[in-house]
């Protein structure tokens, strides 16, 4: 009893609750990667498979997230470097950003690639066995809650030593993450121009992945200041279309 009340004993501090509160916005804001990634894997699996295939790869987000916690001295000796190379000290978690990151850009090239090409017959697999495409995505969902997972408990070890505040926010935000999959799911299925849009995403973030790996630290805040501006581009030109669409069909009428 004493030893689960010495981990909440956070409670009685302000400094702890402004720790929390951030935490658990900064642990939101970081799972969008991830949710942006499943909900474009899952949604080319067949209609009756993409539900479960997201509960999985987010429930596999929170139990990664969770036993990683619960490993946190070996986490944070990750950042040690290993081996240094051209004056640099690589660490565990650089390699694992660097793996990542190397992924992401080939995932979301190759992605780009086949909307931009749907015909190739090289990337036309889809549909081929219903098992392997859901073993596939299921794998791939993995990899990447692995490569996410460690950068989000690295960041909150470096912003507080509450281990019990640490859980509240991966456990808030992963549930976030289960609420959202659905709204984001449909809303990228009815809006193809979006999978575009997410793709560069995906992109940018393996590439900012990949520069962190390497010691080059490209602020958070920039990322996603980038991203909510071509969304808010993406979104004037979604109403755009829709107003042209709807200004076509009236005019139809009266001829």
């Amino acid at each position: 009893m004493e030893w689960l009340l010495s981990h909440f004993d956070f409670v009685s501090s302000p400094e702890a609750w402004v720790a929390l509160v951030t935490l658990v916005t900064l642990e939101i804001v970081l799972g969008i990667d991830n949710l942006i990634f499943i909900s474009i894997l899952t949604n080319k699996l067949p209609k009756e498979m993409q539900a479960r295939a997201r509960r999985l790869g987010i429930g596999a987000a929170l139990v990664l997230r969770l036993a990683l916690l619960g490993t946190i001295s070996i986490i944070v000796q990750l950042t040690t470097p290993v081996f240094t190379l051209f004056d640099h000290g690589f660490s565990w978690r650089d390699l694992i950003l660097i793996a990542g990151g190397l992924f992401l850009v080939w995932k979301a090239t190759k992605e780009i690639h086949h909307s931009v090409d749907p015909e190739d017959p090289k990337e036309n697999m889809v549909g081929k066995v219903a098992t392997i495409t859901m073993g596939s995505a299921i794998t791939q969902i993995l990899l990447l809650d692995l490569v996410f997972s460690i950068d989000s408990i690295i960041t909150a070890v470096g912003m507080t030593d509450h281990i019990a505040i640490m859980f509240i926010a991966v456990i808030a935000a992963v549930t976030v993450m289960l609420l959202a999959a659905e709204p984001l799911s449909r809303f990228i299925a009815a809006n193809p121009t979006v999978v575009m849009l997410a793709l560069g995403f995906l992109l940018m973030i393996g590439m900012t992945l990949i520069a962190d790996g390497f010691g080059f630290h490209v602020p958070k805040g920039y990322i996603y200041t980038a991203m909510g501006f071509s969304a808010l581009v993406e979104a004037l030109n979604m109403m755009a279309r829709r107003k042209r669409a709807r200004e076509g069909a009236s005019g139809g009428h009266t001829h």
